[in-house]
């Protein structure tokens, strides 16, 4: 039975349907918005599996090229895989779900959602969400609650309900919430402020109030019966407890230590003395002893912060780590930064190059370059632990985006800084908050380059603790604090205001009034940390770094571009032989020249301007000459245009023979008089008295 279920939202229509497509899965739904459809589909098993301690939950979300009426570029003609884009919508998908599991819910899951048409205008990641929320709906699986989302702009003062593809804003927003609140936020901003980032979530939040309307209503038509919920082993509560008798003094005393390390390795011998205990019962596996003793753990660290105000590491709800901070510590790269904040630290490099580096991104929404890349990397030895080395993965790849993000705002337009620039954060040590870190590290990175930020940028990112109605939001939160809290919401910016806000939480909703405390919090945080990067770099150099390219710009003709290339191209390649410069010729005219050291970017510079642009009359030139006739002397004086000097014009005095004067291949001076009503160039030396 296909059932269908439409509305008209932001002015166009949207429908969610099931029982046409894909119908041995859990769950299916397709939705349409505009010509844009996606197919989300969720499977999950009927079985638990063994001794599993955490939800096995996958995510995929896949574009198909003929979607938008494409054949994947390349040798291989094949979607292949995934790329940034389908990386970070996946991501985006997973985050709103995932809280809204039920907790004892530990069958492996898997959710995906297929681009099936795309039309260009309306994007792919909103409806991917609210399909995703619809097929759980429908399926019977412990799914807590419906969910939807929306992307919001804002213009002129006034917000936008899902703005088309390509749309220039000064806000780009998705969010995902439920009817009690929001869950998941990711965000990029131009210097907004923190009251409009809140009204903007909260006009979000209204906006897609009829979307989880229409998605209770479907489950409500064509849902299927409910899965029993798993029930707890009753020895749970009965086995904490016992955990909490004996050993709770020596968690206290484990959770003092002043590092990470430190907490870690007294944890351990707790624990190892909590397995010594239980040793004798057999009833009881190691994992499900790991997991009352981690239970017990956070119950402790939760408790202490609700009661007493203070974390584990004695600092009070909004205190900032110490903040240590050095510049050009590398000598070769172009710009570097050491940021260290309490325990994490991150080492960030920025390199700049000409346009030939700008990454070159094909997907469903269109072929275009990339000037600014950021690339996050988190090598394991940065946890003291030993793992795989390989690509980037999906965190990686998230927190880069988030702090491109965040610089975004801040960087000059391609007109006032002709670079493509290349910024690498390579997290050398962690405990919370990385990517802040690399948001940090890479302001500061890129001034010391010299590219001419706007503002330098700062991010901070902020926790919770709540129970039962009370709670405490946690500024610069530990790594502890974001495995054990509820929340994990990150915001950059400037002095000015908002350039990136990410939200991710682990209960079923945050209000409003959370949201609100969390934003003014992190403002205060923000405020430190920028006043802290201050003391190591208070604005970009004003000069660039010697090891960075020297590139300046010229406007040519649009009909003189041919003669810059050359047949065949052989006129620039010469140029580039001959003066080891890298130049790029737009189509508008514009030519942008890059080299090592200012001598060989002026000396690309001059032969094409001699190339591109006429000589000026009356100016003087240096010439070779370059053949020998009987009534004067054709001149090579301007790139590789020639004139004649005619005998007549080779002095004041009478002239008998040209080789009076001059020879073949002899370098002299001749001024430039113009062309004749042939086109030819019309030279002459009588520019000073003999």
């Amino acid at each position: 039975m296909i059932v269908k279920k439409e509305i008209v939202w932001g002015n166009r229509l949207l429908s969610i349907e099931t029982g046409r497509f894909a119908n041995q899965a859990t769950g299916a739904v397709t939705v349409r918005y505009g010509d844009t459809i996606v197919l989300c589909t969720v499977v999950a098993d009927k079985k638990a599996s063994p001794d599993v301690d955490f939800f096995p939950l996958t995510v995929n979300y896949i574009e198909k090229a003929y979607s938008a009426g494409k054949i994947p570029g390349g040798f291989i003609k094949r979607e292949g895989r995934p790329s940034e884009r389908e990386t970070l919508i996946s991501r985006l998908i997973d985050r709103p779900i995932r809280p809204l599991f039920h907790e004892n819910f530990k069958n492996e899951t898997q959710v995906i959602c297929t681009v099936l048409s795309f039309d260009g205008e309306n994007d792919t990641d909103v409806i991917s969400i609210i399909g995703t929320s619809a097929a759980l709906a429908i399926s019977g699986i412990p799914f807590l609650c419906p969910i939807a989302a929306a992307r919001i702009g804002y213009e002129n003062g006034e917000f936008i309900l899902n703005p088309k593809v390509g749309s220039e804003s000064d806000l780009d927003l998705v969010m995902a919430g439920s009817e009690d609140g929001v869950l998941m936020v990711e965000s990029a901003a131009k210097e907004l402020s923190e009251q409009d980032m809140l009204a903007a979530l909260k006009f979000g939040h209204n906006s897609f109030q009829p979307i989880l309307d229409i998605i209770k209503e479907l489950a409500k038509e064509c849902g299927k019966t409910p899965w029993e919920i798993p029930v707890p082993k009753e020895e749970s509560k009965k086995v904490a407890s016992e955990i909490s008798k004996h050993f709770l003094k020596d968690i206290e005393k484990a959770l003092q230590g002043k590092c990470k390390q430190d907490r870690n390795r007294a944890l351990g011998e707790v624990k190892e003395k909590v397995m010594a205990h239980f040793a004798e019962n057999k009833d009881f596996s190691e994992k499900f002893l790991e997991e009352m003793f981690t239970e017990v753990c956070s119950r402790f660290m939760r408790e202490k912060i609700l009661n007493s105000g203070r974390r584990i590491d004695n600092r009070s709800t909004t205190d900032i780590r110490d903040i240590s901070i050095d510049v050009s510590v590398l000598p070769k790269v172009h710009g570097s930064a050491v940021f260290q904040r309490g325990e994490t630290q991150a080492i960030v490099i920025a390199t700049l190059g000409t346009a030939q580096d700008e990454q070159m991104v094909d997907s469903i929404v269109g072929e275009y370059k990339e000037r600014f890349l950021l690339h996050y990397n988190f090598p394991p030895f940065s946890v003291g632990e030993i793992g795989r080395m390989g690509s980037p993965g999906r965190r990686e790849i998230g927190h880069g985006k988030l702090a491109w993000r965040a610089i975004s705002a801040v960087l000059p337009s391609k007109d006032e800084f002709p670079y493509s620039l290349r910024v690498v954060s390579e997290v050398l040590s962690c405990n919370g908050s990385s990517s802040m870190a690399t948001v940090c590290g890479s302001s500061l990175a890129l001034m010391d380059a010299g590219v001419p930020l706007k503002s330098a940028v700062a991010g901070i990112a902020m926790g919770l603790i709540i129970e039962d109605g009370k709670y405490e939001i946690l500024s610069d939160i530990l790594g502890e604090e974001d495995h054990l809290g509820d929340m994990d919401f990150k915001v950059a910016g400037t002095e000015d205001g908002i350039t990136a806000l990410q939200m991710d939480i682990k209960v079923t909703s945050v209000t409003f009034e959370i949201m609100e405390k969390a934003i003014k919090q992190a403002q205060t945080g923000r405020m430190h940390i920028l006043k802290e990067m201050s003391k190591g770099l208070k604005t970009h150099r004003s000069e660039l770094n010697e090891n960075a390219p020297k590139m300046t710009s010229i406007v040519i003709p649009k009909d003189k571009i041919r003669e810059v290339i050359g047949s065949g191209g052989k006129v620039i390649r010469d140029i580039i032989e001959r003066t080891g410069a890298k130049i790029d010729i737009d189509d508008d005219g514009n030519v942008t020249v890059a080299a090592q050291n200012t001598a060989s970017m002026n000396e690309a510079l001059n032969i094409i301007r001699e190339i591109a642009v006429d000589p000026v009359d009356g100016t003087i030139y240096k010439g070779r000459v370059v053949k020998i006739v009987d009534f004067g002397a054709f001149v090579n004086f301007y790139g590789s245009k020639e004139g004649l000097v005619h005998i007549s014009e080779m002095s004041n005095k009478r002239v008998e023979k040209v080789t009076d004067i001059m020879n073949e291949n002899d370098e002299i001076e001749v001024k430039f008089l113009g062309y004749d009503n042939k086109g030819r160039a019309r030279l002459t030396m009588k520019f000073s008295p003999d």
